[in-house]
Protein backbone atom coordinates (compact mmCIF):
# COMPACT_ATOMS: atom_id res chain seq x y z
CA UNK A 1 0.00 0.00 0.00
CA UNK A 2 3.03 2.61 0.66
CA UNK A 3 4.94 1.81 -2.38
CA UNK A 4 1.44 2.15 -4.31
CA UNK A 5 0.64 5.52 -2.40
CA UNK A 6 4.08 6.58 -3.06
CA UNK A 7 3.98 5.46 -6.70
CA UNK A 8 0.87 7.88 -7.48
CA UNK A 9 2.05 10.90 -6.06
CA UNK A 10 4.79 10.68 -8.19
CA UNK A 11 2.95 10.46 -11.13
CA UNK A 12 1.24 13.57 -10.06
CA UNK A 13 3.73 15.48 -8.96
CA UNK A 14 6.08 14.41 -12.72
CA UNK A 15 2.24 14.53 -14.95
CA UNK A 16 1.92 18.34 -12.94
CA UNK A 17 5.65 19.26 -14.11
CA UNK A 18 5.29 17.88 -18.09
CA UNK A 19 2.02 19.84 -17.79
CA UNK A 20 3.65 23.11 -16.76
CA UNK A 21 6.32 22.20 -20.12
CA UNK A 22 3.58 22.26 -22.48
CA UNK A 23 1.95 25.39 -21.00
CA UNK A 24 5.05 27.42 -21.97
CA UNK A 25 5.03 25.61 -25.23
CA UNK A 26 1.98 27.08 -25.42
CA UNK A 27 0.01 23.86 -26.67
CA UNK A 28 -3.73 23.86 -26.50
CA UNK A 29 -5.95 21.74 -23.64
CA UNK A 30 -5.04 19.12 -25.12
CA UNK A 31 -1.79 18.92 -26.23
CA UNK A 32 -1.22 20.08 -22.38
CA UNK A 33 -3.30 16.88 -20.93
CA UNK A 34 -1.53 14.41 -23.30
CA UNK A 35 2.14 15.68 -22.56
CA UNK A 36 1.55 15.44 -18.94
CA UNK A 37 -0.06 12.16 -18.96
CA UNK A 38 3.14 11.06 -20.83
CA UNK A 39 5.30 12.46 -19.01
CA UNK A 40 3.84 10.65 -16.31
CA UNK A 41 3.47 7.69 -17.18
CA UNK A 42 6.30 7.26 -19.92
CA UNK A 43 8.98 5.69 -17.62
CA UNK A 44 6.68 3.21 -16.07
CA UNK A 45 5.88 2.10 -19.53
CA UNK A 46 8.96 1.87 -20.53
CA UNK A 47 9.92 0.15 -17.68
CA UNK A 48 7.21 -2.34 -18.37
CA UNK A 49 8.28 -3.11 -21.99
CA UNK A 50 11.95 -3.64 -20.89
CA UNK A 51 10.55 -6.41 -18.07
CA UNK A 52 7.84 -8.08 -20.80
CA UNK A 53 4.95 -6.66 -18.56
CA UNK A 54 2.24 -6.31 -20.40
CA UNK A 55 0.19 -4.54 -20.67
CA UNK A 56 1.98 -2.37 -19.06
CA UNK A 57 0.95 -1.32 -15.36
CA UNK A 58 1.04 2.30 -15.64
CA UNK A 59 -2.48 1.85 -18.26
CA UNK A 60 -3.78 -0.89 -16.29
CA UNK A 61 -4.47 1.05 -13.31
CA UNK A 62 -7.12 3.33 -13.79
CA UNK A 63 -5.59 5.70 -11.01
CA UNK A 64 -2.87 6.32 -12.77
CA UNK A 65 -4.54 7.88 -15.80
CA UNK A 66 -6.77 9.50 -13.70
CA UNK A 67 -3.58 11.26 -11.37
CA UNK A 68 -1.80 11.89 -14.22
CA UNK A 69 -4.68 13.77 -16.21
CA UNK A 70 -6.24 15.55 -13.17
CA UNK A 71 -2.71 17.01 -12.60
CA UNK A 72 -2.61 18.19 -16.09
CA UNK A 73 -5.72 19.58 -16.26
CA UNK A 74 -5.01 21.48 -13.01
CA UNK A 75 -1.91 23.15 -13.74
CA UNK A 76 -3.62 24.01 -17.29
CA UNK A 77 -6.30 26.26 -15.01
CA UNK A 78 -3.75 27.14 -12.57
CA UNK A 79 -0.48 27.64 -14.21
CA UNK A 80 -0.05 31.25 -13.39
CA UNK A 81 0.27 30.32 -9.84
CA UNK A 82 2.04 27.32 -10.80
CA UNK A 83 4.73 28.97 -12.70
CA UNK A 84 5.66 31.47 -10.14
CA UNK A 85 6.38 28.35 -7.41
CA UNK A 86 9.23 27.76 -9.23
CA UNK A 87 11.61 26.44 -6.15
CA UNK A 88 8.40 24.14 -5.43
CA UNK A 89 8.18 22.96 -8.60
CA UNK A 90 11.69 21.81 -9.10
CA UNK A 91 11.53 20.48 -5.72
CA UNK A 92 8.56 18.29 -6.59
CA UNK A 93 10.24 17.35 -9.79
CA UNK A 94 12.95 15.81 -7.12
CA UNK A 95 10.92 13.99 -5.26
CA UNK A 96 8.72 12.80 -8.20
CA UNK A 97 12.46 11.48 -9.73
CA UNK A 98 13.30 9.50 -5.96
CA UNK A 99 9.47 7.96 -5.94
CA UNK A 100 10.16 6.73 -10.09
CA UNK A 101 13.62 5.58 -9.57
CA UNK A 102 12.65 3.17 -6.65
CA UNK A 103 9.28 1.73 -7.33
CA UNK A 104 10.40 0.95 -10.92
CA UNK A 105 13.92 -0.67 -8.84
CA UNK A 106 11.40 -2.64 -6.84
CA UNK A 107 9.68 -3.59 -10.25
CA UNK A 108 12.30 -4.84 -11.86
CA UNK A 109 13.50 -7.04 -8.76
CA UNK A 110 10.03 -8.35 -8.03
CA UNK A 111 10.28 -9.38 -11.81
CA UNK A 112 13.36 -11.33 -11.26
CA UNK A 113 16.07 -8.86 -12.66
CA UNK A 114 19.71 -8.92 -11.24
CA UNK A 115 20.59 -6.21 -9.69
CA UNK A 116 22.80 -4.07 -12.23
CA UNK A 117 19.95 -4.53 -14.45
CA UNK A 118 16.87 -3.33 -12.05
CA UNK A 119 19.71 -0.26 -10.84
CA UNK A 120 19.32 0.93 -14.91
CA UNK A 121 15.92 0.32 -15.36
CA UNK A 122 14.61 1.78 -12.12
CA UNK A 123 16.79 4.96 -13.68
CA UNK A 124 15.14 4.54 -16.81
CA UNK A 125 11.64 4.63 -15.02
CA UNK A 126 12.84 8.07 -13.00
CA UNK A 127 13.43 9.72 -16.23
CA UNK A 128 11.78 7.87 -19.19
CA UNK A 129 8.67 10.13 -19.35
CA UNK A 130 10.92 13.43 -18.89
CA UNK A 131 12.99 12.08 -22.01
CA UNK A 132 9.69 11.56 -23.66
CA UNK A 133 8.24 14.99 -22.91
CA UNK A 134 11.76 16.85 -24.15
CA UNK A 135 11.48 14.58 -27.85
CA UNK A 136 7.69 15.91 -28.09
CA UNK A 137 8.70 19.42 -27.79
CA UNK A 138 11.30 19.09 -30.21
CA UNK A 139 14.10 19.71 -27.69
CA UNK A 140 17.37 18.09 -26.94
CA UNK A 141 16.22 16.02 -23.88
CA UNK A 142 17.16 17.47 -20.54
CA UNK A 143 18.85 14.44 -19.02
CA UNK A 144 21.38 14.75 -21.78
CA UNK A 145 22.22 18.26 -21.85
CA UNK A 146 21.84 19.73 -18.28
CA UNK A 147 22.30 19.19 -14.48
CA UNK A 148 22.74 16.23 -12.41
CA UNK A 149 19.46 14.60 -13.26
CA UNK A 150 19.54 11.10 -14.44
CA UNK A 151 22.88 10.29 -12.56
CA UNK A 152 20.85 10.96 -9.20
CA UNK A 153 18.28 8.81 -9.83
CA UNK A 154 21.46 5.33 -9.29
CA UNK A 155 22.45 5.95 -6.00
CA UNK A 156 18.66 5.53 -4.73
CA UNK A 157 18.36 2.67 -7.14
CA UNK A 158 21.52 1.18 -5.56
CA UNK A 159 20.06 1.53 -1.91
CA UNK A 160 16.78 -0.36 -2.84
CA UNK A 161 18.58 -3.44 -5.06
CA UNK A 162 21.53 -3.19 -1.41
CA UNK A 163 18.30 -3.19 1.03
CA UNK A 164 16.78 -6.55 -0.81
CA UNK A 165 19.73 -7.97 -1.10
CA UNK A 166 19.92 -7.80 2.83
CA UNK A 167 15.96 -8.57 2.80
CA UNK A 168 15.39 -5.04 4.55
CA UNK A 169 11.85 -3.74 4.32
CA UNK A 170 10.98 -2.99 1.00
CA UNK A 171 9.07 0.62 2.24
CA UNK A 172 11.06 2.36 4.23
CA UNK A 173 14.60 1.18 2.03
CA UNK A 174 12.39 2.62 -0.77
CA UNK A 175 12.06 5.73 1.20
CA UNK A 176 15.32 5.91 1.81
CA UNK A 177 16.23 5.73 -1.58
CA UNK A 178 14.00 7.84 -2.52
CA UNK A 179 15.20 9.81 -0.47
CA UNK A 180 18.93 10.06 -1.29
CA UNK A 181 17.82 10.68 -4.89
CA UNK A 182 15.99 13.65 -4.18
CA UNK A 183 18.87 14.90 -1.90
CA UNK A 184 21.38 14.53 -4.52
CA UNK A 185 19.23 16.23 -7.11
CA UNK A 186 18.39 19.68 -4.85
CA UNK A 187 22.18 19.77 -4.15
CA UNK A 188 22.87 19.35 -7.88
CA UNK A 189 20.28 22.49 -8.26
CA UNK A 190 21.60 24.71 -5.30
CA UNK A 191 25.42 23.97 -6.09
CA UNK A 192 25.02 24.20 -10.09
CA UNK A 193 26.41 20.59 -10.50
CA UNK A 194 26.54 19.88 -13.78
CA UNK A 195 27.90 16.42 -16.05
CA UNK A 196 31.86 17.42 -17.76
CA UNK A 197 30.82 17.98 -21.44
CA UNK A 198 33.57 17.89 -23.98
CA UNK A 199 35.78 20.60 -25.03
CA UNK A 200 35.31 22.70 -28.08
CA UNK A 201 37.53 21.43 -31.22
CA UNK A 202 40.86 23.29 -31.44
Amino acid sequence: MLLTLLALVGVGVIGASGALAAVRARLDLFGVVVLGMVTALGGGIARDVLLAISPPTSLVDWRNLVVSGGSALAVFWLHPHVARLRKAVLLADAVGLGLFTTASTVTALGHGAPMHTACLIGMIGGIGGGVLRDVLLREIPFVLRKEIYALAALPGAMVVTLGARLALPAGPVSLAGAALICLVRVLALWRHWNAPIAGADR
